[in-house]
C-alpha cells in the first residue's frame, strides 16, 4: 500500500432524535432497522470485524451495490458504534483502495424519549480523490442525519 499522508479532517454531524435510545440503536445495528431508517437492505453482524454492509443499489453487480466490504470495528450497546466505510463506485480510487476511513456513531439519552446522535467520519488521507470523497460525504451524511432526525 502506498504511504498515505493523513489529515486531521473530520465530518461531524449531530441531531436530536425524538425516540428512545434503544430504538435509535436498533436503526443503526440491524438489517430491519436499516430498512426502516434508510430504506436499504443490509448485512450487519454486530461482532468485532463483522459485516456492516448497506446495499444502496442491490440490483448492481457485486462490488457496486453500496457500502460493501465494510466492517464493525467496535461498539458499546446503546452508546457507540464504529465501522469502516468506503466510497461510492463513482470514486473508484478511494472505493477500491485497501485503506478505509471509519465512522463513529455515538448516542446519548437526553431522557426517555429523546436521543442525541453524533456521527463522526474520520481517517482522511491527503489527495484529490480523498478530497472528492470527503466532499461527497459531507453532503451524504448530512442527508442521512436529517433523515434520522425525522424518525
Amino acid at each position: 500500500m502506498d504511504q498515505l499522508k493523513m489529515t486531521n479532517r473530520k465530518i461531524i454531524i449531530s441531531t436530536f432524535v425524538n425516540r428512545e435510545i434503544e430504538y435509535v440503536w436498533h436503526l443503526w445495528t440491524t438489517p430491519e432497522g436499516m430498512k426502516k431508517f434508510l430504506g436499504v437492505d443490509a448485512k450487519i453482524d454486530m461482532t468485532p470485524l463483522g459485516a456492516y454492509e448497506l446495499y444502496f443499489d442491490p440490483s448492481a453487480k457485486p462490488g457496486n451495490r453500496g457500502g460493501e466490504t465494510n466492517r464493525v470495528l467496535s461498539f458499546v450497546p446503546n452508546r457507540m458504534l464504529s465501522f469502516t466505510w468506503n466510497a461510492p463506485p463513482s470514486i473508484p480510487f478511494v472505493r477500491d483502495h485497501p485503506y478505509k476511513t471509519w465512522v463513529v456513531i455515538t448516542m446519548n439519552a437526553i431522557d426517555d424519549k429523546q436521543t442525541l446522535v453524533e456521527l463522526t467520519h474520520l481517517g482522511w488521507p491527503q489527495g484529490a480523490a480523498w478530497d472528492e470523497a470527503y466532499a461527497y460525504f459531507e453532503k451524504a451524511w448530512a442527508s442521512v442525519i436529517d433523515r434520522l432526525s425525522q424518525m
